[in-house]
């Protein structure tokens, strides 16, 4: 079975109790935050290893770090890693792209990570307030003002809607 497999079978599957998989996350979330605050202490660095090596490298277990992989992997720079089908010789690459980075986790609602200080020194206040706003609003659901017939045009012609761009619409 892939590490991917295994991890996510742990973390989201039935093999453990609530309790357990509450204590996996809790313990993940502080080793995530560990790895993440040397990550982005030199975010130009190209980190690459093994799977196991990287493990090793950051302290953890080899399903932790596949979990890490797996949260990452979205956020790198014009390349993905094989999650997938990822052993623990597998080699892996961490070129983090930082906007993506940043992005991604605003969407995860990841507070303890898009908060860290380091991201002063790699994003200004103000690009970061923009990608939190782009991405908190890719997920608002507008509804449009719908148009009646009798409606002034949106074209701005003048018109009524039914008389202008809406005659087509039938």
């Amino acid at each position: 079975m892939a590490l991917l497999e295994t991890w996510r079978n742990l973390a989201y599957g039935d093999g453990l109790d609530d309790k357990k998989r509450e204590e996996l996350w809790a313990g993940y979330f502080q080793i995530e935050k560990g790895i993440y605050e040397q990550i982005l202490s030199n975010p130009t660095q190209v980190i690459t290893g093994t799977v196991k090596e990287l493990a090793e490298t950051y302290g953890t277990e080899l399903l932790i770090m596949t979990g890490f992989l797996d949260g990452i992997n979205e956020s790198l720079k014009g390349y993905e890693n094989p999650i997938d089908t990822m052993e623990e010789d597998t080699l892996v690459k961490i070129e983090i792209d930082p906007e993506k980075l940043y992005y991604n986790m605003v969407e995860a609602k990841a507070d303890w990570l898009y908060q860290l200080p380091m991201w002063d020194s790699i994003l200004t206040e103000e690009r970061r307030r923009e990608l939190y706003k782009t991405q908190k609003a890719s997920g608002t659901i507008r509804k449009e003002k719908k148009v009646f017939p009798n409606d002034p045009c949106p074209c701005g012609s003048g018109k009524k809607y039914k008389k202008c761009c809406g005659r087509n619409m039938k």
